[in-house]
């Protein structure tokens, strides 16, 4: 049943948002009492210097806007992120001692650039990053001295397409960049450098149409093996390169359907963890080098951080640490038997939060008969409910069972929430991930409408009352199906959106420009037809259900003026269109001000629900 509005400072929702947690961690390799957590304490994430032994955390940034992404040295004794202005994500990357000090700048000669990739080795001699300018993608090796000297700085690699990495061997005697150079699309080979001389060894790549991507080094002095996933069977697929032989090996998984993907290697380089995903549902695995075994764990159910430098991976003392949550439990870190995955203690625990619904996992047929899976939270009672249909941002990236206040604070106030992996999402193959290339915003609206027959079909959702909602790529996926399906819906609520990509490319910073290239198969010069076709304000005029959009000031994203631009051409045309602009930028708002955004989008979708007229569903020509 649908309750008020729940306002008050000490709703039960907000005391969910408020919890603080542990979004990531670190362990240094070679100084594994020393490790790196992100948590959100203070309202805001901001990094921690982690004693690992004893489990105390040490404040060691207070930025405005907080900050997610962060390295941790190999060799324990530094902290390194990028510091921009604001949140905008354009900057020059720094370090901090372990135990705290001042920034330190370690790129003072060049202008500010955005920077997605940048990772040290395990042994803290080297540190590797990707610069993206006005020129394109830029990949360094730096020296990074045991003395704390700042040393030869090397361009390894420089490409006008998208370019990650790169990252070292455990001692820095190579090097390797991820590039899309050989394709049109975000189709990646991988390139090996001899960082003494920057002189390029080795390439590996697939074939046309096929992508690899980086996992990690094992970390052991002079051991130049490299793990990754190629997805030339059709999905992704793990894979040992042997950067002193030259030679390659695929894991074999073939007894698991899905995808797999390497996460961390064991201590002595004899093991590799593996993630496996189907339907997006994660199971770790082992992996034995030697024997070639394949070995499930006996872990919790729920979401584990599956990539590295995400939280999950090897510990010193035989256990595996773990960055797990699930729909009842927020973020927090768990310690794993390293041999059979069953849980053994809680190594750093999220806040206390009130009892949550579970979600559960669903599938449903879109127009091409393709299966959609998402996850579903329904409120006490009988249906059919107002619902929230939501779709995650990336889009290359996939939901999984995770802890979410904000889909609890939908169902506490009688909503019923459904979250999809539509097209575009990862680790349901590469056909799947990669229908949208080039075709932007066309099947990720046949999913979403699919979608909401389903919700309609099963007698979860009253049919005029479903709103469309998400953030970044959820923020466009939003805006495009209230043009493109303009009468499925009450309303929709956007965040950190895309309304013209052709302008979003103007003004974004350059890792995005490059990351646009790869999406649609060229620049807006080069394919402008599709470009048009793709973003939501070619279809302003059909527009009809009202919107909210969030945005922030200082985004590079998601810059600011193409939304200023979509407001004023919504508003000339008579449609109902409400922006709220925030001081930050893609990310880093804080948890106060997540909490002011889900009371806007709660007042919003009331209002709506007030002065509600039903709607006959269709479809715009």
């Amino acid at each position: 049943m649908l309750t008020k509005p729940q306002l008050d400072d000490q709703a039960i929702w907000k005391q969910r948002f408020r919890a603080p947690v542990i979004a990531g961690t670190l362990i240094a390799p070679a100084h594994p009492t020393r490790g790196l957590a992100v948590g959100n304490t203070t309202g805001r994430f901001q990094l921690y210097a982690w004693d690992v032994p004893s489990g105390a955390l040490h404040q060691l940034t207070d930025r405005p806007t907080g900050i997610i992404a962060a390295e941790l040295s190999g060799d324990g004794r530094y902290v390194y992120y990028l510091q921009d202005k604001q949140g905008n994500e354009i900057g020059h990357l720094v370090r901090v001692p372990f135990e705290n000090g001042a920034p330190f700048d370690l790129t003072p000669d060049l202008p500010p650039y955005s920077c997605w990739a940048f990772a040290s080795n395990g042994s803290g001699s080297h540190f590797g990053f990707t610069a993206a300018d006005q020129e394109g993608f830029h990949a360094y090796s730096l020296q990074t001295k045991a003395n704390g000297e700042i040393g030869i700085r090397t361009r390894l690699f420089h490409s006008r397409k998208l370019a990650i990495g790169p990252i070292h061997s455990y001692d820095g005697q190579v090097a390797v960049v991820m590039t899309t150079e050989r394709a049109n699309l975000q189709h990646y080979n991988l390139l090996a450098f001899e960082t003494a001389t920057g002189k390029q060894i080795a390439e590996l790549w697939d074939g046309s149409g096929t992508s690899l991507e980086l996992s990690g080094f094992a970390p052991r002095p002079g051991d130049l093996r490299l793990a990754g996933t190629s997805n030339r069977t059709g999905e992704k697929r793990p894979f040992i390169w042997d950067l002193q032989t030259f030679t390659r090996r695929d894991i074999d998984c073939s007894s698991l359907t899905g995808e797999v993907v390497p996460v961390d290697w064991s201590p002595d380089g004899t093991r590799v963890l593996l993630c496996h995903f189907t339907q997006a549902v994660q199971q770790l695995y082992l992996h034995d080098v030697v024997t070639e075994v394949l070995t499930q764990l006996k872990h919790p159910k729920g979401t584990y951080a599956s990539f590295p430098h995400s939280g999950t991976y090897f510990h010193q003392n035989g256990e595996i640490f773990a960055q797990w949550q699930d729909g009842a439990h927020p973020p927090q870190v768990i310690a794993l038997d390293g041999r059979t995955g069953t849980q053994t203690r809680t190594v750093l625990a999220a806040g206390e939060t009130p009892p949550g619904r579970a979600w559960k996992s669903i599938s449903f047929a879109s127009s091409d008969g393709q299966l959609i899976q998402g996850w579903l939270g329904q409120p006490e009672g009988p249906g059919p409910f107002p619902t929230i249909l939501h779709t995650h941002g990336g889009p290359e990236t996939v939901t999984t069972e995770t802890y979410g206040p904000l889909s609890q604070a939908w169902m506490d106030h009688g909503f019923a929430y459904l979250t999809i992996n539509y097209r575009g999402s990862t680790t349901f193959g590469r056909e799947f991930q990669e229908k949208i290339r080039g075709d932007v915003g066309h099947w990720e609206m046949e999913d979403l409408a699919s979608a909401r027959h389903w919700l309609v079909r099963e007698g979860i959702a009253h049919p005029s009352q479903i709103f469309l909602t998400g953030w970044s790529y959820g923020g466009y996926n939003t805006l495009m199906g209230l043009s493109k399906w303009p009468n499925l819906w009450a309303g929709g609520m956007a965040g950190i959106a895309i309304s013209d990509w052709a302008m979003m490319y103007e003004d974004c910073a350059d890792t995005l420009k490059g990351y646009a290239v790869a999406m649609f198969g060229g620049t807006p010069q080069e394919k402008p037809e599709q470009y048009r076709l793709s973003s939501p304000i070619t279809y302003a005029e059909y527009v009809k259900a009202p919107m909210l959009i969030i945005q922030g000031r200082h985004d590079t994203r998601t810059p600011a003026r193409p939304i200023e631009i979509y407001e004023q051409k919504l508003k000339t045309l008579g449609k109902s269109v409400e922006v709220h602009w925030f001081d930050a930028g893609h990310i880093g708002a804080g948890v106060e001000q997540d909490i002011k955004h889900f009371e806007l989008m709660l007042k919003f979708v009331y209002r709506v629900l007030d002065g509600q007229k039903p709607q006959t569903p269709g479809r715009s020509s």
